[in-house]
């Protein structure tokens, strides 16, 4: 049975929400703001079927808000299957499942109402140039997360990553200098490639990146001949062998230039790991509802923003 929350320490507590106590209490007004008009907004589309008021009814384990919050983020944090889930909150599975379905998009209201939900989609150059206002270096990368095999032999194709040697998803990620993660992107099947998937994203011909410093890795080879940026930084490809240059290699200033970028862009590899934080993200994806895997990937990089939001508001 889960314990009294004022009597799980500090340690503890981040382990199991992944954020601290501080940051729970901080996001706990908006996350029962958002409850309360989710509850509501359910209630009057069903108002016709509804035979009592939101609140009325049996209470359930999880009887308050602060236990509802820390549902959530424990599912996210720790990813149990739906049986340990349930009896580490005295819940039957299917109940637990119920919570977790019930829950995930209050937290991403409430996400969005502290404004740190990435941005997911532009329409126009504009629109991104307003959203990543005050960002003047993007750090462009992608991210892979394995999931189960499916059953389906198409699927198993699309989803099978060559990179990872298994069934995979991928999302674009876009991260400032700040690690703050600005752009996600919808989660699609782990075959695509990197590149690929930012020109679906972003398509070439537009001046998306005209007024930024963007900053690459080899896996967006041919980047520099699709769009315009304020500066460019992308590492040196080390030759092909061949006859004439049996032992490829880079000069030293191309090594010493290599390391250099990596030193920077190795912010957005950093603001991946804040999303990785959630084993949800980081464990063999098992829930097979369509937008489930990329919900939980949106929640994952809102809270990350979140803790890092408040962790540099605390420090000045």
């Amino acid at each position: 049975m889960l314990p009294d929350l004022d009597q799980i320490d500090e340690r503890q507590f981040k382990a199991l929400t992944g954020l601290t106590r501080p940051a729970f209490y901080q996001l706990l007004p908006l996350f029962s703001q958002s409850y309360t008009e989710i509850r509501l907004e359910e209630y009057e589309k069903n108002i016709d079927r509804r035979q009592r008021k939101p609140g009325g009814g049996q209470k359930g384990r999880l009887n308050t808000i602060e236990k509802k919050l820390f549902f959530i983020l424990y599912y996210l944090k720790v990813y149990p299957t739906f049986d340990v889930l349930g009896d580490r909150f005295g819940l039957d599975r299917s109940k637990a499942c119920t919570n977790v379905h019930r829950l995930l998009p209050v937290l991403l209201r409430a996400l969005d109402k502290a404004q740190v939900l990435p941005a997911r989609h532009f329409e126009t150059v504009e629109e991104m140039r307003a959203a990543f206002a005050g960002s003047e270096a993007l750090l462009l990368d992608a991210t892979e997360r394995p999931r189960q095999r499916p059953t389906d032999h198409q699927a198993q194709q699309e989803h099978y990553s060559g990179k990872k040697k298994r069934h995979t998803v991928k999302n674009s990620v876009i991260a400032s200098l700040g690690q703050r993660i600005l752009f996600l992107g919808y989660t699609v099947a782990g075959s695509h490639h990197d590149y690929g998937l930012l020109k679906t994203e972003f398509a070439p011909g537009q001046d998306w990146f005209a007024t930024f410093k963007v900053w690459l890795d080899l896996g967006y080879l041919g980047f520099q001949t699709d769009y315009k940026t304020l500066e460019l930084h992308i590492p040196h490809k080390k030759p092909r062998k061949s006859k004439a240059n049996p032992r490829p290699t880079l000069t030293v200033e191309q090594k010493t230039q290599n390391r250099e970028l990596s030193r920077v862009r190795v912010v957005v590899e950093n603001a991946i790991c804040r999303m990785k934080r959630f084993r949800a993200l980081l464990d063999v994806f098992r829930n097979r509802i369509a937008t489930f895997i990329d919900d939980v990937a949106l929640a994952a990089a809102g809270l990350a923003n979140w803790s890092l939001s408040l962790a540099r508001a605390t420090t000045g």
